[in-house]
């Protein structure tokens, strides 16, 4: 992920333009993750730092050591700082990395899911338990069984049941996992990625055990289809999945949205049940200033809202970044409105 020139951007006038502004600035936050408990909305961010790695396509400058938990009473206000709710020190298992993680709830626990890279430099997906909606979590010994790859998003559907979508593309290592078994040989974050006329690589989902720290299931994929019925194709990527899986459900259909990676899309699908096949509906948020893109959807007081983040902040270094939200609206027939970050109406 080499840094993008920024030399050409007048970080003044963009600020100015933004559509809204971070909710907190005394850290570097990104990859939030929204959910509402007791009322309020919790937001479970990655925790930027400054460092001196070099920038490359396998993400190595995002090197992440904890999580703090925000919260906010409205989403138009600032956001409370609750501190370190987890650290990489005390998650046995994991060497480094803690990138993008969520959050949910059951029968009163509140579970923190989170990915790290393992002592073999192999990215698992870690869970982590508290009685508080903002920890502090203490992490389960082992990472689940069975888990790969990035950016775990753990959505309870109406009728209790828990599925995790997860999985990322070039340094999130999914490609590596075709066989079932993580494909080392070749090197670099292009390895063993499809041609552009196959088909596109899918994010995964996997029903969770009772206890939400187990797969029911062996993962499958989250198929996405384009207008006509056939799955996208590598080559598309305005449109395939590349990171950020959320789902999210407006009146009755699911909605599976991810960021699209190289392009810095954030787009959607609409389905009729968690598994899909999803069909392309088209953008969420168009391009941030920063590399990544990043997000989450909450409803909230009769209002849905999108967070997620941009580099403005730091003034455009791709691994400091700010986390921000918007008001999220729909058409009459469902379709999301695209965002503009930079447009204010």
């Amino acid at each position: 992920m080499p840094e993008a020139t920024i030399d050409h951007i007048d970080f003044n006038k963009l600020n100015a333009e933004a559509i809204s502004q971070p909710v907190v600035e005394h850290i570097f936050t990104a990859d939030p993750s929204a959910h509402v408990f007791n009322g309020r909305i919790y937001i479970y961010p990655s925790h930027d730092v400054e460092n001196d790695i070099p920038f490359d396509d396998l993400g190595s400058h995002f090197a992440m050591e904890d999580y703090h938990v925000l919260s906010m009473d409205d989403p138009h206000g600032k956001a409370t700082d609750h501190g370190v709710a987890l650290h990489l020190k005390d998650v046995p298992w994991a060497d480094k990395q803690l990138w993008a993680p969520d959050a949910n709830e059951k029968d009163g626990v509140y579970y923190l899911f989170f990915p790290a890279k393992d002592k073999e430099g192999i990215f698992r997906i870690g869970v982590a338990r508290s009685s508080a909606p903002e920890g502090p979590f203490v992490a389960e010994p082992c990472p689940i069984k069975g888990s790969y790859s990035i950016d775990p998003a753990v959505f309870i559907d109406d009728d209790g049941s828990a599925y995790m979508y997860f999985g990322g593309i070039w340094g999130g290592q999914l490609q590596r996992w075709q066989t079932g078994v993580f494909l080392y040989e070749v090197a670099g974050p292009f390895a063993y990625l499809p041609k552009d006329n196959e088909p596109a690589l899918c994010g995964k989902i996997a029903r969770l055990g009772d206890d939400l720290l187990s797969f029911a299931e062996q993962p499958k994929d989250v198929v996405i289809l384009d207008e006509n019925g056939t799955p996208l194709l590598a080559g598309d990527n305005e449109r395939r999945f590349f990171e950020a899986s959320w789902m999210h459900k407006y009146n009755g259909h699911y909605y599976f949205s991810y960021s699209t990676g190289d392009t810095h899309l954030l787009c959607y699908t609409i389905g009729d049940n968690p598994y899909g096949p999803f069909t392309y509906a088209g953008r969420i948020l168009e391009p941030v200033v920063g590399w990544t893109s990043h997000h989450s959807i909450v409803s909230f007081n009769g209002k849905w809202y999108l967070f997620y983040h941009d580099s403005i902040l730091s003034k455009g270094v791709t691994h400091l970044r700010c986390v921000k939200v918007a008001e999220l609206q729909y058409d009459e027939l469902g379709f999301i409105k695209t965002i503009h970050p930079y447009h204010k109406s």
